[in-house]
Order: structure tokens, then sequence, then C-alpha cells
């Protein structure tokens, strides 16, 4: 009981790395740059917010039976069906910030799931093939950490294309400090250019 204890403070601690991250990355930026679209498939900073919530709320409420107490506030499955893309923006009665509230939210919610749930404990996720879906919670952990980190990573790119803010985390930029960007990009296009 005592490894899965530990095991569990590891997985929620990476979770909720990954969400700080997350929203760490939204500091600073006004409603437009938060909603932008900024790919040729629309990824944009607020809908990765929303995203991750209703990813949230679907594996760690749905997957074991615990809905979300207000359904008004998720992206439904018929929304879904006429748009699958419904919950990668913040629609005209939605601002970044009440995105980004209703995130906040939605990790108290999935922590209590977390909290009252065993490693082990079985669920089922609604939208997967029968033959997939019985999952354990250790499992939703890990895919749901795996999720997220893909979208953190997607979002470094997008914020350093906004103003150039980079780095791992707040504490920790890991970057080098006073590194000569220009020359590391001539270096690079030269590379390229010589393949």
């Amino acid at each position: 009981m005592a490894r899965d204890d530990a095991m569990k403070t590891i997985l929620k601690n990476h979770l909720q790395t990954c969400r700080n991250d997350l929203m760490w990355k939204l500091d600073g930026l006004d409603e437009r740059d938060r909603r932008l679209p900024r790919t040729g498939t629309g990824l944009n900073l607020a809908g990765v917010v929303k995203h991750m919530a209703n990813v949230e709320i679907g594996y760690f409420g749905d997957t074991f039976g615990r809905p979300w107490p207000n359904p008004a506030e998720t992206v439904s499955y018929e929304q879904f069906e006429a748009d699958p893309q419904a919950d990668w923006y913040a629609t005209e009665s939605e601002t970044a910030e009440s995105v980004i509230d209703f995130y906040r939210r939605v990790w108290t919610f999935a922590d209590e799931t977390i909290d009252t749930h065993s490693l082990d404990a079985q669920g089922t996720v609604p939208h997967w093939p029968t033959e997939k879906a019985a999952v354990s919670l250790q499992q939703i952990m890990v895919h749901v950490i795996v999720d997220l980190a893909r979208h953190v990573g997607q979002v470094d790119i997008v914020r350093e294309s906004i103003d150039e803010q980079v780095g791992l985390n707040p504490r920790s930029l890991n970057m080098p400090e006073g590194h000569d960007w220009e020359a590391y990009l001539a270096k690079l296009r030269s590379l390229a250019d010589n393949a």
C-alpha cells in the first residue's frame, strides 16, 4: 500500500507540474493572443486549456462514475458531433480567463478522484472501443500526463512565436544564459543549407 501511495504522489505531482506549466505559458498575454489561432489547424492557447479541462473531466470523472456537477460548462457529445473541435477554442460567451478558471476548478474535481481511489481502481472510458475501455486509475493518470505534456510542448512553441518567452517553468528556465542566439541560428541555417 505504501508503494502505491508513493507512486500516486509521484504521478499526481507530475500532473500538477504540467498543469502549472501550461498556466504559466498564458501569463502576461492579452485576450487576443490567448485566443488567436497559431497553426493551420487552429491551435490556440485558450483552446488548449479548454481541451485539457474537458479531457480531465472525462478521464477523472465519467470514467470513474463521477459526472461533472455542472454539465452546461462542458462540451457535450452532441456539441462534439456538430463540431469535433468544440473543445479547442473559447466561444464568444467565454473569456480566456474564464476558461483558465474553469480548468483550475477541474483540477480540484480530478484530484478528488485521484485522492479517493486506489491506483488499481477500475473505470470505463465511455468513448473508447469496448475492448480497451476498462482501465485503472494508474493507466488514466499516465494517459492524461502524457496528453498534457504533449500539449504543453505545443504551447511552448506557440508562446515563443508570440513574444520569444521560453523556458521550462518559472523556477527553472533551463536555457543557457547569455547565449548568442543569432549566431546559433545562423549555424543551424548553414548546416541545413549544406545538408
